[in-house]
């Protein structure tokens, strides 16, 4: 028997029968295999189809790519023995970035840039987003590349990746104080 304990609202499995728990297994199980039966299972060329598709011009090998968007470059590299991949648009040389800058780029890892992140590699900075390869989904890979372009492309002003953000406490603040 499955009851709500009224002392805990804990739901109570003790008095279950063996079948019971059993069935309830079970299905559990099912629903899992179901649910993960689901799983895009991204590859190499399933990616490389979608990049050749929103991509202005592409070249590379596969599980290497550079591909134009809109005037922008962006780069797709892919892991498959790891499971892991990476798009990412170049903005600027390290050292044009002054401390100001840092703290900027840090708090829109934080507020702006969602599923994307400034990074620095190679004295390069970069706009990037990695993920799992085979659990992508295609609406995922597209996302990502609006993402990674329009964090490369708002720097310096916006820093964003979509028209979402996280609240900041310091510009709530400063709306309130405007306020009064």
């Amino acid at each position: 028997m499955v009851r709500l304990s009224p002392a805990t609202d804990q739901i109570e499995y003790n008095q279950m029968s063996d079948s019971m728990k059993k069935f309830t297994l079970l299905m559990v199980f099912i629903a899992f295999l179901g649910f993960s039966s689901q799983a895009q299972n991204m590859s190499s060329s399933d990616l490389e189809k979608i990049l050749y598709v929103v991509s202005d011009s592409i070249r590379g090998d596969s599980g290497n790519w550079q591909f134009m968007l809109k005037g922008r470059i962006l780069v797709c590299i892919i892991d498959e023995k790891n499971n892991r991949m990476r798009i990412m648009s170049p903005i600027i040389e390290q050292k044009k970035l002054d401390y100001a800058d840092m703290l900027k780029l840090m708090e829109a890892n934080f507020h702006t840039v969602l599923d994307v992140r400034y990074a620095i590699s190679d004295d390069i900075l970069w706009s990037i987003y990695m993920h799992p390869l085979k659990e992508l989904h295609k609406d995922e890979v597209l996302n990502a590349i609006h993402q990674v372009y329009a964090a490369a492309l708002t720097y310096g002003t916006t820093y964003n990746s979509t028209g979402l953000e996280f609240p900041d406490k310091k510009e709530e603040l400063k709306a309130k104080k405007k306020k009064i």
